[in-house]
């Protein structure tokens, strides 16, 4: 009786810790496969117009993002300037710490779910060699609605790199451990980036 009270008590305590582990590699997997489609469609655009850089090839204003996604992604759904229906109403997002998200993280776009269902929108914001901000939520409308978990914000770079917030990449770890503290692991509202540097850190591992 004592031997099998341990192992009950053993497996209520391994179970949950199994699951979460599970769920948050899930997370991972469909992060993954959002940043292969992306990198793939944006390497066909700049090699469909035999350019050197995806300004080049023409992604130079928010008109040229919008017309690009529906050639290059399997989309199922569009709403025109707009983040709703495509993604969750923005108050229903939090951060890992529980703090709700800062509903001006947000800039209007049109925005998109793919065939995977995830949803994205792509944000033109040109800083040095970054040229587009990129949000998805992994699994769309369903929840858990959390910045780091199943919300991510990513930066593309005008020579088809994508990484985490900067002017130029790839960001250093350092770069990107600063930016997870600071605003996905941080206790505040404001900002959304830190949480994709710090998978690619941990080698698509999510591991906070």
């Amino acid at each position: 009786m004592v031997t099998l009270g341990i192992i009950g008590v053993v497996s209520a305590m391994t179970v949950p810790t199994l699951m979460q582990n599970y769920q948050r590699q899930s997370y991972v997997t469909q992060l993954h496969k959002v940043y292969n489609e992306v990198e793939q469609a944006l390497l066909r655009y700049q090699t469909d117009r035999n350019a050197l850089n995806l300004t080049e090839a023409g992604l130079s204003s928010q008109a040229a993002w919008n017309a690009m996604v529906p050639q290059y992604f399997k989309t199922v759904k569009v709403c025109d300037s707009s983040l709703t229906p495509c993604f969750p109403e923005t108050s229903s997002y939090k951060k890992i710490s529980g703090v709700a998200l800062n509903a001006n993280v947000y800039s209007v776009q049109t925005s998109y779910v793919l065939a995977s269902g995830a949803s994205v929108r792509f944000y033109r914001a040109v800083s040095g060699n970054r040229i587009c901000y990129l949000q998805v939520d992994v699994n769309g409308q369903k929840g858990p609605n959390i910045l780091g978990r199943d919300l991510f914000t990513l930066s593309i770079y005008n020579d088809g790199t994508i990484d985490d917030d900067g002017s130029s990449a790839p960001l250093s770890e350092t770069d990107r451990n600063t930016l997870f503290e600071r605003d996905c692991n941080g206790n505040t509202g404001a900002g959304d980036y830190g949480c994709f540097g710090k998978i690619l850190n941990d080698n698509w591992q999510m591991t906070y």
